[in-house]
């Protein structure tokens, strides 16, 4: 089974060799393509103040990360939840830059640079020469912004996982029955009789005057009552 985990971070500025430090990250976790539903999210608080040209693209301001904890309490959590999967983020070395540099100040080793997946990579191998941001492929794709007013890790990740799907073969590929989680879910409803009976059958709609009159116009209309029949409907009698 494939996991993977997309991710994407937001930061007080854009070098981490300038000072600057991570403020966000939001991780989705997929399998095969498909977000499975468990994700990682924290504020992180940069112990620093951030730029007002970085709050002008997120909007995530000191105030909002004074209480958050630091980098270094909630990496052994982050590592955990990101175990040896794959990492895909848009513009990676980014990502890459300020994670592995969090990662140094507190004594861990980096996430090596053959673990990560550079959506934007791909997206530029797929459409050379066309705008490859992450608004510009969800516009492409017809994915939804309208829950992206400003850059958030967690919105921004769960909208690249939807990217990443179209990259890697579009929703043709989710639906692919052949194998892999809908394959799975498929044989799993199978094995259950479906949907099965409702606890509480809904009511009929219908009036006694309706379905009489319905079961008038089988009579006179239909040779074939066999299914009616088998569904309780009590055609093969005559009329009164």
């Amino acid at each position: 089974m494939a996991r993977e985990i997309v991710l994407d971070t937001e930061t007080t500025g854009i070098d981490p060799r300038q000072g600057h430090r991570m403020i966000e990250i939001g991780c989705i976790e997929i399998e095969e393509l498909m977000p499975t539903g468990r994700t990682f999210h924290r504020f992180i608080n940069p112990e620093r103040l951030i730029d007002p040209d970085a709050i002008r693209v997120h909007g995530i301001t000191d105030e909002k990360v004074r209480d958050a904890p630091v980098f270094r309490l909630i990496a052994e959590e982050l590592l955990e939840f990101c175990a040896d999967a794959p990492l895909i983020a848009h513009n990676a070395a980014f990502d890459r830059g300020f994670i592995n540099h969090e990662l140094g100040l507190c004594g861990h080793p980096e996430l090596h640079e053959s673990r990560w997946v550079d959506t934007l990579r791909l997206a530029q191998t797929r459409f050379p020469g066309m705008a490859n941001s992450l608004d510009a492929l969800c516009r492409r794709f017809k994915i939804s912004l309208v829950e992206r007013t400003l850059h958030g890790a967690l919105i921004d990740a769960r909208l690249l996982a939807d990217v990443y799907l179209e990259l890697k073969g579009g929703r043709e590929r989710a639906l692919d029955l052949g194998s892999g989680v809908a394959a799975r879910a498929m044989v799993a409803a199978a094995a259950s009789g479906g949907h099965g009976d409702r606890p509480r059958p809904l009511a009929p709609r219908s009036t006694d005057e309706e379905r009489a009159a319905h079961l008038a116009f089988l009579r006179a209309n239909l040779k074939d009552l066999s299914l009616w029949a088998a569904n309780g409907l009590p055609v093969e009698t005559n009329p009164a």
